[in-house]
C-alpha cells in the first residue's frame, strides 16, 4: 500500500486528489474507491493504491491512515 495526504476532497462532487509522500505526485481519487470512512479532509493521511483510469493512474482502495484533527491533537499534547 502507498500513503500520501488528502491534497483537497469536494465532498458535494465526490471527488479530490491525493498526494503520494515521497514523490509529490498527485493522484484523482473518487468517492466509490474509498473504504471505510468517506468524510475526507485536506491533510488527512491515507493509503491507497493505483489503479489506470480513463485519465492516467488513480487512487483506489483508499482507506483513511489518520485524520489531520487527531494528528493536531497528539501533537499538541
Amino acid at each position: 500500500m502507498t500513503t500520501g495526504t488528502i491534497k483537497f476532497f469536494i465532498e458535494d462532487k465526490g471527488y479530490g486528489f491525493i498526494t503520494e509522500d515521497g514523490t509529490e505526485t498527485d493522484y484523482f481519487v473518487h468517492i466509490s474507491n474509498v473504504n471505510g470512512d468517506t468524510d475526507l479532509q485536506e491533510g488527512d493521511t491515507v493509503e491507497f493504491e493505483l489503479a489506470e483510469g480513463k485519465k492516467g493512474l488513480n487512487a483506489v482502495n483508499v482507506s483513511v491512515y489518520e485524520k489531520e484533527q487527531e494528528a493536531e491533537a497528539e501533537s499538541a499534547e
